[in-house]
């Protein structure tokens, strides 16, 4: 029989108490914040970004966490106002001491954001702020979604290519970075294929009348209108310009994609294009396990392309905390900055060297009040 001495049950018990914490913070959580639009004119694409992001979580900790400690998620609502981001991500940072930050889906309060993050070494992943600005803005900004430049061109090579279209009309958001850089890409690619834009009209965000700015578009005879703006205005624009008579199509970028867009629009949306992230209708294994599990968790719902994104971003970054070792900023960033061929639900994803996602774009069709998936394009 072993004899114990007091100095060895002395020795015994600080060990044991010099364990303590460390078994303690093993099973401390990883606190990541979420920053979108939970309220507000754009508040589908925050609900859903929430949505996909739990999801992720859920799998993620169901199969034992990241480095052996689960994760939690704090959500914060910035009301689709670029100010209250600013609040809300400074908040996230000082009293949260999250560890990241996923957010935002609109580009302007992306980059209202960015530099806070950015100041307080922060990783930020967006899902899906596709202005090419959002990150420009610091060495810790990354993005899981295209970029505009890409976006636009491929519309306009669809329109120019497929569509066989020369003439087309501009409806922008004048107020929003995301449609002005869209429209922009657009231009250019059109100009470039040698197509002719006829009308370039502006409007801002929150208005509910466009009928001087399609009247003087239809003066105008395109064959083709490019609207790059949020669901919100994109129903009422396209209930308007069937009302005046334009049954030419019109074509937008993935701010189109929202519930809300069949809803205010109705039938006016039938016949139109825009370019997104993902289909639910894709033949890829990753898509149809996505949806099938979404639609099991979220009552049938069919998933948008916010919620795959907000999915997509939360996998990514918990890859890049395990692949780090480490929940330190500089560590998850330098990992998040080496991701390579990311297996993501919405097409393999690689952060070229200036934080953006390289992967596919996918172009729909609006038909009997459901979008068709018509084509992809590789980046």
């Amino acid at each position: 029989m072993k004899t114990f001495t007091p100095i060895t049950c002395v020795m015994t018990a600080l060990l044991c108490l010099l364990m303590l914490p460390a078994l303690s913070r093993a099973a401390d959580p990883i606190v990541i914040g979420h920053f979108g639009s939970l309220t507000g004119g754009t508040a589908t694409f925050g609900l859903s970004t929430k949505d996909g992001i739990e999801l992720a979580k859920d799998e993620i900790n169901a199969a034992g966490g990241v480095l052996g400690r689960p994760i939690v998620i704090v959500h914060e609502d910035n009301q689709s106002k670029p100010e209250e981001a600013v609040t809300v991500v400074q908040k996230l940072i000082s009293r949260d001491k999250v560890v990241a930050l996923l957010g935002e889906v609109a580009s302007s309060r992306s980059i209202a954001a960015a530099p806070y993050a950015q100041r307080g070494r922060i990783p930020m992943l967006s899902p899906a702020s596709t202005n090419p600005k959002v990150t420009t803005l610091g060495n810790y900004i990354f993005r899981a979604c295209f970029i505009d430049p890409f976006q636009g061109a491929a519309m306009a090579n669809y329109a120019s290519n497929e569509l066989k279209l020369k003439k087309f009309a501009i409806l922008y958001d004048v107020k929003q970075e995301y449609s002005t850089g869209l429209r922009e890409f657009f231009i250019n690619t059109i100009k470039t294929n040698g197509g002719e834009i006829v009308a370039d009209e502006s409007y801002s965000t929150d208005d509910i009348d466009f009928k001087a700015q399609l009247t003087k578009i239809k003066s105008a005879n395109p064959e083709a209108i490019y609207v790059p703006g949020y669901y919100t205005e994109v129903g009422l624009i396209c209930r308007q310009a069937r009302g005046l008579g334009l049954s030419i199509p019109l074509l937008g970028g993935d701010g189109w994609d929202s519930d809300k867009t069949f809803e205010i629009g109705g039938d006016a949306v039938n016949g139109n294009y825009f370019t997104n992230h993902y289909s639910p209708d894709e033949d890829r294994p990753e898509v149809k396990k996505f949806v099938t599990d979404y639609k099991a968790r979220f009552g049938g719902r069919t998933p948008d392309a916010m919620a795959i994104l907000g999915y997509d971003a939360m996998k990514i970054m918990a890859d890049a905390i395990t692949r780090a070792g480490s929940t330190k900023g500089s560590a998850i960033r330098d990992a998040l900055a080496a991701t390579k061929d990311f297996p993501a639900a919405s097409g393999s994803i690689t952060i070229d060297k200036n934080r953006n996602a390289q992967k596919p774009i996918v172009i729909l069709k609006i038909e009997g009040g459901k979008t068709v998936f018509v084509g992809s394009v590789k980046p």
